[in-house]
Protein backbone atom coordinates (compact mmCIF):
# COMPACT_ATOMS: atom_id res chain seq x y z
CA UNK A 1 0.00 0.00 0.00
CA UNK A 2 2.84 2.69 0.53
CA UNK A 3 3.31 4.70 2.74
CA UNK A 4 0.72 7.99 3.31
CA UNK A 5 -2.34 6.11 4.91
CA UNK A 6 -3.59 5.70 8.24
CA UNK A 7 -2.22 3.26 10.95
CA UNK A 8 -5.95 1.86 10.76
CA UNK A 9 -5.79 0.82 6.90
CA UNK A 10 -2.62 -0.63 7.54
CA UNK A 11 -3.94 -2.57 10.30
CA UNK A 12 -7.14 -4.16 8.52
CA UNK A 13 -4.73 -4.84 5.77
CA UNK A 14 -2.13 -6.61 7.81
CA UNK A 15 -5.66 -8.36 9.86
CA UNK A 16 -7.05 -9.51 6.08
CA UNK A 17 -3.17 -10.89 5.32
CA UNK A 18 -3.01 -12.76 8.46
CA UNK A 19 -5.78 -14.40 7.79
CA UNK A 20 -5.50 -15.15 4.63
CA UNK A 21 -2.66 -17.10 5.49
CA UNK A 22 -4.46 -19.32 8.07
CA UNK A 23 -3.34 -17.43 11.14
CA UNK A 24 -5.73 -17.04 14.07
CA UNK A 25 -5.59 -13.13 14.41
CA UNK A 26 -7.48 -10.82 16.87
CA UNK A 27 -7.50 -7.32 16.36
CA UNK A 28 -7.95 -4.52 18.78
CA UNK A 29 -7.61 -7.43 21.79
CA UNK A 30 -8.68 -5.48 24.85
CA UNK A 31 -5.86 -5.59 27.67
CA UNK A 32 -6.83 -5.20 31.11
CA UNK A 33 -4.71 -3.46 33.82
CA UNK A 34 -4.72 -5.87 36.77
CA UNK A 35 -3.74 -3.78 39.85
CA UNK A 36 -4.38 -6.13 43.07
CA UNK A 37 -6.71 -8.13 42.61
CA UNK A 38 -9.28 -5.64 40.43
CA UNK A 39 -9.47 -6.19 36.29
CA UNK A 40 -9.20 -2.06 35.87
CA UNK A 41 -10.02 -1.48 32.05
CA UNK A 42 -7.03 1.40 31.73
CA UNK A 43 -7.62 1.42 27.25
CA UNK A 44 -4.98 -0.77 26.77
CA UNK A 45 -5.87 -2.33 23.10
CA UNK A 46 -3.23 -4.61 21.13
CA UNK A 47 -3.35 -4.03 17.13
CA UNK A 48 -2.97 -7.62 16.06
CA UNK A 49 -2.39 -10.61 18.28
CA UNK A 50 -1.46 -13.35 16.28
CA UNK A 51 -2.24 -17.34 17.60
CA UNK A 52 -2.43 -15.43 21.26
CA UNK A 53 1.61 -15.78 21.14
CA UNK A 54 2.45 -12.62 18.96
CA UNK A 55 1.56 -9.01 19.39
CA UNK A 56 1.70 -6.64 16.64
CA UNK A 57 2.02 -3.02 17.36
CA UNK A 58 1.28 -0.69 13.98
CA UNK A 59 2.34 2.58 13.49
CA UNK A 60 2.42 5.27 10.54
CA UNK A 61 4.86 7.36 12.24
CA UNK A 62 8.17 9.35 10.39
CA UNK A 63 10.46 7.44 12.71
CA UNK A 64 10.15 5.02 15.82
CA UNK A 65 10.77 6.61 19.49
CA UNK A 66 11.23 5.62 23.03
CA UNK A 67 7.78 5.69 23.71
CA UNK A 68 6.36 2.99 21.07
CA UNK A 69 9.12 0.25 22.36
CA UNK A 70 8.32 1.03 25.50
CA UNK A 71 4.33 0.54 24.62
CA UNK A 72 4.77 -3.10 22.88
CA UNK A 73 7.04 -4.06 26.12
CA UNK A 74 3.98 -3.02 28.14
CA UNK A 75 1.59 -4.85 25.93
CA UNK A 76 4.26 -8.31 26.17
CA UNK A 77 4.10 -7.94 29.72
CA UNK A 78 0.33 -7.44 30.50
CA UNK A 79 -0.78 -10.17 27.96
CA UNK A 80 2.10 -12.58 28.94
CA UNK A 81 2.86 -13.19 25.61
CA UNK A 82 7.04 -12.84 25.20
CA UNK A 83 7.48 -11.52 21.53
CA UNK A 84 6.34 -8.67 19.45
CA UNK A 85 6.61 -6.84 16.33
CA UNK A 86 6.30 -3.28 16.36
CA UNK A 87 5.78 -2.29 12.30
CA UNK A 88 6.05 1.03 10.65
CA UNK A 89 4.38 1.41 7.45
CA UNK A 90 5.24 5.09 6.64
CA UNK A 91 8.49 3.89 5.44
CA UNK A 92 9.67 3.72 1.81
CA UNK A 93 10.68 -0.21 2.22
CA UNK A 94 9.08 -2.20 4.42
CA UNK A 95 11.63 -3.87 5.66
CA UNK A 96 13.18 -0.42 7.17
CA UNK A 97 10.11 -0.52 9.78
CA UNK A 98 9.95 -3.74 11.62
CA UNK A 99 11.06 -4.14 14.67
CA UNK A 100 11.14 -7.07 16.65
CA UNK A 101 10.55 -6.99 20.29
CA UNK A 102 11.14 -9.71 23.06
CA UNK A 103 9.95 -9.61 26.82
CA UNK A 104 12.16 -12.27 29.18
CA UNK A 105 8.91 -12.99 31.13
Amino acid sequence: MGPGLLENAYEECQFYELQQAGLNVSKQKALPLVYYDVKLDAGYRIDLLVENKVVIEIKAVDAFNDVHLAQVLTYLKLSGCKLGLLINFNVRSLKDGIKRVANGI
